[in-house]
């Protein structure tokens, strides 16, 4: 059953050496496993994953593909920033960001986006 299988996200890139270089040096992930020359299959906590590959339709979704769950966000946010992170800032109905964070009656998050235009969160709960 699905209920009982590991998740993997799929995240499209147009340049797969230029996202790979962004996912090892500046979020600080370990080597991925290389399906090949357009796959690459890149490891986080607890037994979750994303795939990555190459594509021309990188960067067109406008909502959120993936987020990390995290005990610290403010301390995940210094060392990503310390790697040339940039966060983005929000100020819409609904969601507004003060120095990259957002608030609610849940938890806190901030977003980025990779260099193939994939938008990323970080959230930690209350």
């Amino acid at each position: 059953m699905l209920k009982d299988c590991e998740v993997a996200a799929v995240l499209p890139a147009k340049d797969i050496a230029r996202a790979r270089d962004f996912y090892q040096n500046v979020l600080g992930l370990d080597e991925p496993q290389v399906m090949d020359n357009e796959n690459l299959m890149y490891r986080c906590g607890n037994g979750t994953g994303f795939l990555l590959y190459q594509t021309d339709n990188a960067g067109t979704a406008k909502n959120t593909q993936m987020g990390w769950l995290t005990d610290n966000l403010e301390a995940e946010m210094e060392e990503l920033r310390g790697r040339g992170l940039t966060f983005e800032e929000y100020d819409f109905p609904g969601l507004k960001t003060e120095n990259g964070i957002a608030t609610n009656a849940v938890g806190k998050g901030a977003w980025f986006t990779d260099p193939e235009g994939n938008i990323f969160s970080i959230y930690q709960n209350l």
